[in-house]
């Protein structure tokens, strides 16, 4: 068109729909001269009028053509909607994960989930994706070619991009790509505007309201996974409700026979969390190729419930979690009678030692009597 016509045709890239945008205009042109609808620009200015060229300028300065580029945009963004709204619902999605090769049939947010959650990759929340299939091959065809997914460098093997990816915290994906921008729903929601662009405008406004009333805030639920499947509810008390009934696993119940604090339940949760990671039954200890093996034999010997003594999985290390931003840690119950459970179990606060002076601490630690004490004790 530049070369054959002279028609030059602005942010050309934020046109929703090329096609229809440009058939409309090919018919408009045949109803009026073009100068009608294009600013004229003239080169070569100070040539011979002979030498002198006309360039035609279509752009949304123009009435007429901004009002088009916005209905070729809300047509665009109700389609995608609508696209997305398809995959939410669609229960006969089927994938593979990129690091485990562990297949996932159902909703595309059990894979996605599986991914951030025991793989910390997490290219945004499901909800927030359209065209998912499309999306996770892109991806997924990155990696088979020994590809970086967040600095996009090409490595000599698969180890070696594992290695890399894992070390340098690169499991995520480059947000300066523009090749992703078409598979999150921000960046159709206003013409002419990137998911940056957009994220801006949030910042600012925030920083120009911020003695705002908040009183009409609300707050989006986060889901809470279950402890040996992939079932999610925003509340513990559903959480509950389908432990029990699903894998006869009553939390609240145990919670209560034991006497446990809210500390001693974040350890509980974190040792389940933890055995049913590493495949291993923690009833019997055995170790099975997969949880989906682990839980049917877990749901047939009824070994969810067989917890192992308190001294197994009360220990210092099971405070960390297992998974990063497990949900369910943030919803376990801490009301005051923690605190009267904590002192009938005899717990005494334990107050560091002084690391001012290392030199003393090292000849009077009490951990210089504690090692011939184990010892002794063995």
């Amino acid at each position: 068109m530049i070369i054959e016509h002279k028609i030059v045709i602005a942010d050309v890239k934020l046109v929703a729909d090329f096609q229809r945008y440009i058939l409309y205009w090919r018919k408009r042109f045949t109803e009026q001269p073009v100068t009608d609808f294009c600013s004229v620009i003239r080169i070569n200015s100070t040539a011979p009028f002979e030498e002198q060229d006309n360039y035609f300028l279509l752009c949304d300065v123009l009435p007429e053509d901004r009002v088009l580029r916005e209905e070729l945009q809300k047509q665009r963004l109700k389609e995608i909607l609508e696209q997305q709204q398809q995959e939410r619902n669609d229960n006969n999605f089927h994938g593979i994960c990129m690091f485990c090769n562990e297949e996932f049939l159902g909703n595309r947010s059990v894979l996605l989930n599986h991914m951030a959650r025991e793989h910390a990759f997490n290219i945004g929340l499901p909800d927030n994706i359209v065209n998912c299939n499309e999306f996770l091959c892109i991806l997924q065809k990155k990696l088979d070619n020994l590809q970086c997914l967040y600095c996009e460098k090409t490595f000599r093997d698969k180890n070696t991009l594992k290695d890399h990816m894992r070390k340098k915290q690169h499991r995520r994906i480059n947000p300066k790509n523009r090749e992703y921008d078409r598979f999150y729903v921000i960046n159709y929601l206003e013409l002419g505007k990137s998911w940056e662009e957009v994220q801006l405008e949030d910042d600012r406004e925030l920083l120009d309201h911020q003695e705002d009333d908040w009183s009409d805030w609300e707050e989006h639920p986060v889901s809470a996974v279950c402890l040996f499947c992939e079932k999610q509810a925003e509340t513990i008390e559903k959480l509950c409700v389908h432990m029990e009934d699903a894998h006869e696993f009553d939390l609240l119940k145990i919670k209560s026979e034991l006497g446990l604090n809210f500390y001693q339940q974040v350890k509980l949760v974190n040792f389940i969390r933890r055995q049913i990671h590493q495949c291993k039954c923690y009833g019997c200890h055995e170790k099975f190729k997969s949880k989906a093996d682990l839980r049917t034999h877990m749901e047939e010997t009824k070994h969810t419930s067989l917890l192992p003594e308190r001294e197994i999985w009360d220990q210092p290390q099971y405070y960390f979690p297992t998974y990063e931003n497990d949900t369910l840690l943030c919803t376990l119950s801490d009301s005051e009678s923690d605190l009267t459970a904590q002192e009938q179990n005899g717990n005494i606060a334990i107050i560091s030692e002084d690391t001012s002076k290392l030199h003393a601490l090292k000849q009077n630690s009490i951990l210089n009597q504690l090692l011939p004490h184990e010892c002794l004790k063995n």
